[in-house]
């Protein structure tokens, strides 16, 4: 999860815009040269000159370039960039739980139970209504090997969760089982599901999708899978 929405780059436009603010520019038109502007990004003079560029391309400052200099202002919406990415960094340094947590398991093939149990309608709609998908009929089971993994899997415990009701039918119980929102190998968004069935250890992470994983991840058993579960507001 990217709360403040910015990749590599916009982190080092952002320092620059930074760096204006610091000398000023929020309030008010200030004079900076790119030489001046390098030295304080700990960048190259081209480097500060094609960030200018390009925070004037998008708006966030005005310049006006003279004889005695770069005048330079940043705009309204620069200010409410900067304040947006003030409030991400916020809610991530005051935030009671880390914005995700990362595991790592070995894919193996399960007992083939896990389509029965995804697709009873008692489970399925709940799914469809608090997670936004509909579950691929089966569950991406991985077995954690390292005691990191096990030992920040039993954390999750703490962690806000999204509830799924246990139920009846005509022949048995279904209990209460608990998901979190998660993001598969950096590309698939699904949740892994805890006490979903008993049978499997706290040492195995149990993942569903709306689609077949193995196909789309082109995984197979024993390889290693990486998941990033995003912790709820």
């Amino acid at each position: 999860m990217n709360p403040i929405g910015v990749n590599i780059q916009s982190l080092k436009r952002f320092f620059t815009l930074y760096k204006l603010a610091e000398m000023g520019a929020t309030r008010r038109t200030i004079k900076v040269s790119t030489e001046y502007l390098a030295a304080k990004i700990g960048a190259s003079q081209q480097t500060a000159s094609r960030h200018l560029i390009e925070l004037e391309e998008k708006g966030w400052i005005k310049r006006n370039i003279t004889r005695e200099g770069c005048l330079t202002k940043i705009t309204d919406s620069g200010v409410a960039q900067l304040k947006k990415l003030y409030s991400g960094l916020q809610m991530i340094l005051e935030a009671k739980y880390p914005p995700s947590i990362i595991l790592e398991g070995i894919l193996f093939s399960g007992l083939g139970e896990g389509a029965y149990y995804v697709t009873r309608d008692g489970y399925r709609k709940q799914f469809i209504e608090k997670l936004g998908f509909d579950p691929y009929p089966g569950t991406l089971n991985l077995k954690l090997t390292t005691e990191y993994d096990m030992k920040t899997l039993s954390e999750l415990e703490v962690y806000p969760a999204v509830d799924i009701r246990g139920f009846k039918n005509e022949s048995r119980t279904f209990g209460h089982v608990k998901c979190y929102p998660a993001i598969i190998n950096n590309k698939v968004k699904g949740a892994v599901l805890s006490a979903l069935r008993s049978h499997y250890n706290s040492s195995v992470l149990e993942v569903i999708a709306p689609t077949f994983l193995r196909n789309m991840l082109k995984l197979k058993d024993g390889n290693k899978v990486k998941v990033e579960i995003l912790t709820l507001p």
